[in-house]
């Protein structure tokens, strides 16, 4: 008996991921996430989230970003500790990264290229 394909599954009644900015890639091991930090250090913020909170053109820029660099520091502008804890949830449904780190401020994001990879994850 041939074995399910993915299109079989979602006929009977499997939740299919939604196309475009919010697909998710398995979660990052500890380890990944130390790994990634290192690289962290040496970025500028690409992504800078004002007033208006993460809007929709926040996040296609974002995407963008994560197209073409895989690892991204963002910038928050709110001071309150509880909206930037918000946003960064938004961010990570909207975009499909994963959070690598937060100091203040400043959020880092990872989403693997899967046609051109630039990290070499440990296991």
């Amino acid at each position: 008996m041939p074995s399910p394909t993915r299109s079989d599954s979602a006929e009977h009644g499997e939740a299919t991921q939604a196309k475009g900015p919010t697909r998710r890639q398995a979660a990052l091991s500890p380890a990944q996430k130390r790994y990634l930090r290192g690289f962290t250090h040496a970025l500028k913020p690409v992504v800078m989230i004002g007033q208006k909170g993460v809007t929709a053109a926040v996040i296609a820029e974002l995407d963008g970003a994560l197209e073409h660099h895989e690892l991204v520091k963002v910038k928050l502008a709110d001071d309150d500790r509880d909206a930037r804890a918000e946003a960064i949830g938004h961010i990570r449904t909207a975009s499909g990264a994963d959070l690598v780190q937060t100091i203040g401020k400043v959020a880092c994001f990872y989403r693997r290229n899967p046609d051109r990879a630039g990290y070499t994850l440990p296991r």
